[in-house]
């Protein structure tokens, strides 16, 4: 007697529906149905949320196509559970799956102050501005118990330090305190990602994440503080979400943005299978031609890492979206992303506590 395999389902409040391997193990499990198989035995996946002793946060890179040459993330995994983050593949560096271990499975960096003030205090160190929140969202919900993200601020704030913060999470408005007076001194740039306006859809690409509206509201409040906000309309994915490409513009200029940028979707390594199922599973009438998109955009591929096509795709379709996004970012009077001078020379270096003390 044969048993099919129960078919994949969606887990509620998460976006994977899925844990597959890491690109780096040399064994791979599959699921055999015995017959015992009941509905009520599915455990929904719970967030496990590992402390992790850092060796050094600032992370350096040298990507043509990036706005920024450091950056800095409390965490590693994002409770979000964006089904499109392209940082889901760093977790198989770690052993776990880009599945649902990336958004389950997370590792805060409680040294992270600690660290940070030892590496901005080197005698060679060069203060330039340093992103917070590349990799992962500095403000997704286990932020609200640890508390390192605001750590990291406050210490950058009292050295005089520039930084950008780029983020999906209301939450940043709890830090409204710091960045408002940073922002007098020209040290912080904040981007709020929006890429849709429709909440079912949004509750499905990005789980976790604040409602679109709720973001927006994020960004008014943000601009009536005078800290100075752009909104990233990223990423975008053609027949999905692209059609609320202008309205999104037009509403972060109402709203007070002073700039926009945008991303199409990347797919490197694991993320084309799990974004494969994502589609299958919530939009299996335009999956099909959902990937033929963005293979187009791809010289044909799920994904090409070309410095110079990856972030904005290539062909027609992407030549559409480019000019859409500069139609409605003149309309809306905004200017383009990462293109704001922070202020380095007020960069005065935090003293090392000593066990002698000081004199001075």
């Amino acid at each position: 007697m044969s048993h099919p395999i129960s078919p994949i389902r969606p887990h509620k409040g998460r976006g994977a529906l899925s844990n597959p391997e890491g690109r780096f193990e040399t064994t791979r499990a599959t699921a055999e149905d015995d017959g015992w198989y009941r509905e009520d035995e599915v455990v929904r996946p719970r967030t496990e949320i590992r402390e992790e002793l850092a060796r050094s946060v600032i992370s350096k890179n040298d990507s043509p196509d990036v706005g920024f040459d450091r950056a800095l993330n409390p965490f590693r995994g994002c409770e979000h559970g964006c089904i499109y983050c392209y940082a889901r593949p760093s977790h198989a560096y770690l052993n776990l799956s880009p599945g649902l271990d990336f958004e389950t499975k997370l590792f805060a960096k409680s040294n992270l102050e600690e660290i940070l003030r030892s590496e901005i205090s080197k005698r060679s160190y060069v203060c330039k501005p340093i992103n917070i929140g590349s990799n992962t969202d500095p403000y997704q919900p286990i932020e609200k118990e640890w508390r390192l993200t605001r750590a990291a601020l406050a210490l950058l704030n009292a050295c005089n330090h520039p930084c950008t913060i780029v983020t999906k999470n209301a939450l940043i408005e709890r830090d409204l305190d710091i960045l408002a007076p940073m922002a007098k001194r020209n040290l912080v740039q904040v981007f709020v990602s929006i890429n849709s306006l429709d909440n079912k859809l949004a509750a499905k690409l990005e789980p976790r994440a604040s409602a679109p509206h709720r973001r927006m509201h994020a960004v008014r409040n943000l601009r009536d503080a005078g800290v100075p906000v752009g909104v990233l309309v990223a990423p975008i994915i053609p027949a999905l979400n692209e059609r609320d490409l202008e309205a999104i513009i037009e509403q972060a200029g109402a709203n007070g943005a002073n700039a926009i940028g945008y991303t199409c979707i990347r797919l490197p390594h694991e993320l084309k299978q799990l974004f494969r199922e994502w589609l299958d599973q919530h939009y299996p009438d335009r999956a099909a031609h959902i990937m033929s998109l963005i293979q187009q955009m791809n010289g044909g591929k799920d994904y090409d890492s070309n410095f110079a096509t990856r972030m904005r795709g290539q062909g027609v379709f992407a030549d559409i979206i480019r000019k859409r996004v500069q139609v409605a970012a003149r309309k809306a009077g905004l200017n383009r992303a990462w293109d704001t001078v922070l202020d380095t020379s007020q960069f005065v270096p935090p003293r090392v506590h000593s066990p002698q003390g000081e004199l001075f």
